[in-house]
């Protein structure tokens, strides 16, 4: 009698358990299944860049002689625009190079120079140097110019001023132009004083802001738009433009846009610290934390010294092998700074407030007053304003640039 009581507790035991297990078995493949949804969703959802999107554009290139505007950020997942249109039987006739070149190594304001693609032998032809806009030669035969470089939403950043010169250059010779778009790292928000007509340059041809919160679609849109080609021309223009994209939305490029812009963390500081550049201040360049460390060898201050030295991407950097005296952000958690959502202006008065020839701290070609769009922020900063008070002046013109902005808007 004990035996069989035994016998039917040891049963009723293992049925407990086996139900248990089946629960907790049956309670793990649902969690699996959520989380295979939820990975599925995500990848639903994922960013796809215009030039992923083969299926909207390669029927516009289709027997014709196309040129190509494009760097080492112009991929498709690992492979470059130009392999992927050959192989798709698309004849890429040129290719034009902007600043640091088709490969992305040169130097800021380094010349690049013609040449011949070693991998394709397609020729290479420079837009950085004497030569910024192609010639009626040069695109002779072309029907369609494709543009695919990655930006990173700042006035001052060339990317942008080499595809309004070209756009140009298409209006004037009759050349379709395609812009097949990139998310905007720092599209999440405006800010900054808007360009004065009389200080354009290379480094800020149109009355926008220092940061837009535009892509390169949107901006070539505005550009056509609003009459900024020379003569009020406009161009054929056609924007392939992101899926699953919108302006809020992080996005931490694949391929570093130029030598200098390491990582996302420089991209998110670059607005407020390349105001550096036209000051005798050095901004990390000769260093791995280019734009996210700034220093000076007189400077009496800050918590961080470090030696700029002759780097790829760097050959002459501002005070090479001299020690540099000032702050290293290069440990700041990147979603801070892009939280912000607006130039940060105190680094660059902090320093100046506390710098010891004051005389001396803004370089004497006006560099500074390019970069600013004007000479009211470096005056502004000079007489000892605040980083709000400087703000509050901007706000204005900023107003009407959203509204105009609106208007182009893809995302």
């Amino acid at each position: 009698m004990m035996f069989s009581n035994i016998k039917i507790f040891s049963l009723l035991f293992l049925f407990f358990i086996n139900c248990d297990t089946a629960s907790e078995v049956h309670e793990k493949n649902e969690n699996k299944t959520e989380e295979t949804e939820l990975d599925a969703s995500k990848k639903a959802v994922a960013i796809q860049v215009g030039a992923s999107r083969t299926d909207q554009y390669l029927e516009l290139l289709k027997n014709k002689s196309v040129a190509l505007l494009v760097n080492q950020t112009s991929t498709i997942g690992e492979v470059h625009l130009v392999d992927t249109l050959l192989q798709s039987g698309v004849k890429v006739k040129k290719i034009f190079a902007p600043e640091h070149g088709f490969r992305g190594e040169a130097d800021a304001g380094e010349q690049v120079n013609d040449g011949k693609d070693a991998k394709t032998n397609i020729p290479l032809i420079s837009l950085y140097g004497k030569k910024k806009k192609p010639g009626e030669a040069e695109l002779k035969g072309i029907d369609v110019v494709v543009f695919d470089i990655q930006d990173v939403g700042v006035r001052f950043y060339t990317y942008i001023s080499t595809m309004s010169y070209v756009m140009e250059a298409c209006a004037e010779n009759g050349v379709q132009f395609i812009v097949l778009d990139r998310p905007n790292p720092n599209g999440h928000y405006v800010d900054g004083p808007v360009l004065e007509k009389d200080f354009a340059s290379f480094i800020g041809l149109h009355p926008v802001p220092v940061v837009h919160g535009m892509t390169v679609g949107e901006y070539a849109q505005m550009v056509n738009g609003e009459g900024w080609l020379k003569n009020a021309l406009e161009c054929d223009l056609t924007v392939v433009p992101c899926a699953n994209y919108n302006h809020q939305l992080p996005y931490e490029l694949p391929v570093k846009p130029s030598p200098n812009l390491p990582n996302i963390r420089s991209i998110y500081l670059y607005p407020s610290l390349c105001f550096f550049e036209g000051t005798t201040v050095n901004v990390g360049r000769g260093t791995h934390q280019q734009f996210q460390v700034y220093g000076h060898p007189d400077y009496q201050g800050g918590d961080y010294e470090y030696v700029p030295q002759s780097l790829p991407g760097a050959k002459y950097p501002k005070f090479k092998g001299e020690k540099c005296f000032g702050y290293n952000l290069s440990s700041v958690d990147p979603t801070q700074i892009r939280n912000e959502a607006k130039l940060n202006l105190n680094y660059l008065i902090n320093y100046y407030k506390t710098f010891p020839e004051k005389d001396e701290f803004f370089l004497k070609n006006n560099f500074f007053d390019k970069l600013a769009g004007s000479q009211k922020l470096r005056q502004q900063i000079m007489a000892g304003m605040n980083a709000e008070d400087i703000r509050a002046t901007w706000q204005n013109e900023l107003k009407l640039f959203m509204k105009t902005r609106a208007k182009y808007l893809i995302y």
